[in-house]
């Protein structure tokens, strides 16, 4: 009796245990099916090196992807491009349009543990309206300031229809850091990567990996899921961020499981991926590629240079080489697309993918070309980009041009590019926004690589900006469209897409103006 009761309670106790153990287990990684999931760590073939890890210093969508893991910002955009908050419980514009009011999620964490304050707030939307783009020409008259401990206000001299777009740009995203590291931050950028998102900042090898680890004090908005908002549910323990430029190392890294996500699959590839039980593939929008032309020094600086390109080249062939099939790219030549309802006209369709040879070389008589040679920057970490170039080459030697193709990484290119007598034009891509005014080549006030200066243009932007509603803001997009067509900043190709592979196990992947990992499980 003495014996069996002994049995019992060690049976007891070895249940005990083993329930918490399971319990434990379940803490650090999920089971399924009753084996329990690697949360170790998340290893991300990506194929450029960001230029930087400040968002504000730069419109890379390599600091873009990895930086939305690390930072974020006041309000962001919803899977519908609407504008949602993040950092803000919530806004409230006022009657006359020229505030707007935040009040401050409360318990919101630092990565260096630090609680964040109206003060953090206040200094990086202020270095944000200064250092950007989209800051300096839109709100280079208006002040950030605080109300009180969890609200701050934005007040600007006139309404702006657009404000809140801005506000919510994840291509330089207006990121909340604390003030001790605004106040730090060079010409150069900021020393130190600290943000409030759900994995932080730990190394970056160079030409090697960013690594990212999990922030275990978190704070998770409670909200669904949406694009860009609501809750973040960070699993892995760190995530590498590998820099993987080689199309085919990418493509053979995936297959192999050295990668478990892998971004810019050649499109070539992806009838043979969709033959691996193991992978699974995303292909999502990605904007638009084109040409962009320096319009301050060189032979393009003259317009009529510009319309000849425009004139002669095929937009059909360059997708084709491009993005390979029909079903990965789309013919349209609206900077705001089809399911853009709001916005989208077909103002200039006769002026796009015309491929007239004889009109081209009219326009390049009129422009006084002499054989000048022509500089095409490019890079082979995006073929597409490569691939396009090519093309672009091969267009403009049909008109009687010479042109020569310089290829550099990408970091190169975007250092070339804001050298006005390094090139006369450079292939790029650009995220389909959800207003006009956010296309970084559209405002002179921006000084963007490439140089746009039109004084048309900059008032049909003020017109959109400061619209009363959509539909007059709509009117003057389409006058937008008509001077695009003829000033041609740049050349739209048409629509794209990009391929993202990742192991079948995996779930939580999402898209929008880039790659959403933090969900991934």
């Amino acid at each position: 009796m003495k014996k069996r009761k002994i049995l019992t309670l060690l049976f007891a106790s070895l249940l005990l245990l083993v329930t918490a153990c399971s319990s434990d287990d379940k803490e650090q990684g999920e089971s399924s099916g009753g084996v329990d999931k690697d949360y170790s760590e998340l290893k991300v073939a990506y194929n450029a090196q960001p230029p930087t890890m400040d968002p504000l210093m730069t419109t890379a969508v390599a600091t873009r992807d990895i930086g939305r893991n690390i930072y974020e910002s006041l309000i962001t955009l919803d899977e519908d491009s609407a504008v949602a908050p993040m950092l803000a419980e919530s806004v409230e514009e006022s009657e006359d349009g020229k505030t707007l009011t935040f009040v401050l999620r409360e318990g919101v964490k630092f990565h260096d543990g630090s609680e964040m304050t109206a003060d953090d707030v206040v200094s990086s939307m202020q270095r944000w309206m200064t250092t950007t783009g989209l800051g300096s020409a839109y709100f280079a008259d208006a002040t950030f300031k605080k109300v009180d401990e969890k609200t701050v206000e934005l007040v600007m001299p006139e309404r702006l229809f657009i404000a809140q777009h801005l506000l919510a740009d994840p291509s330089q995203i207006a990121i909340i850091t604390k003030k001790e590291a605004n106040d730090a931050a060079t010409a150069e950028g900021l020393n130190e990567f600290i943000g409030t998102g759900p994995y932080k900042f730990v190394e970056w090898k160079s030409d090697q990996h960013v690594l990212l680890e999990k922030f275990d004090d978190y704070t998770a908005d409670d909200k669904e899921t949406s694009g860009l908002a609501g809750k973040k549910d960070a699993k892995y323990e760190q995530v590498y961020f590998n820099f993987v430029t080689d199309a085919s190392t990418r493509f053979a890294g995936i297959q192999t499981g050295e990668y478990d996500i892998a971004n810019a699959i050649p499109f070539d590839n992806v009838d043979q991926l969709k033959t691996i039980d193991t992978l699974e593939t995303s292909v999502d929008h990605n904007g638009f590629n084109g040409i962009v032309f320096n319009k301050k020094a060189g032979f393009f600086s003259i317009k009529e240079a510009r319309q000849a390109v425009n004139v002669a080249i095929d937009e059909e062939a360059i997708l084709t080489a491009a993005f390979s099939k029909p079903e990965f790219y789309e013919l349209e030549s609206g900077l705001m697309i089809k399911e853009q309802s709001d916005w989208y006209s077909d103002i200039g369709d006769n002026m796009y993918n015309q491929k007239d040879a004889n009109k081209a070389k009219e326009l390049l008589d009129k422009a006084g070309y002499n054989g000048e040679e022509i500089v095409i920057l490019a890079t082979r970490d995006y073929e597409d980009h490569y691939n396009a170039a090519v093309v672009v080459q091969q267009e403009l030697e049909k008109i009687g041009m010479k042109v020569r193709l310089d290829i550099y990484d990408w970091p190169t290119v975007q250092q070339r590019r804001t050298e006005e007598n390094s090139y006369d034009l450079f292939i790029t891509g650009f995220p389909t926004e959800p207003v006009p005014n956010k296309y970084v080549f559209l405002d002179s006030d921006t000084e963007w690589a490439g140089w746009t200066n039109s004084e048309e243009i900059d008032e049909l932007l003020h017109k959109i900006a400061t619209a009363s509603d959509q539909k007059e803001a709509k009117k003057y997009y389409e006058d937008l469209m008509a001077e695009y067509y003829d000033y041609v900043p740049i050349i739209k190709f048409g629509n794209k897409t990009t391929v993202t592979a990742y192991d079948e196990s995996l779930e939580g992947y999402d898209f929008l103006q880039g790659i959403i990992l933090y969900n991934v499980k």
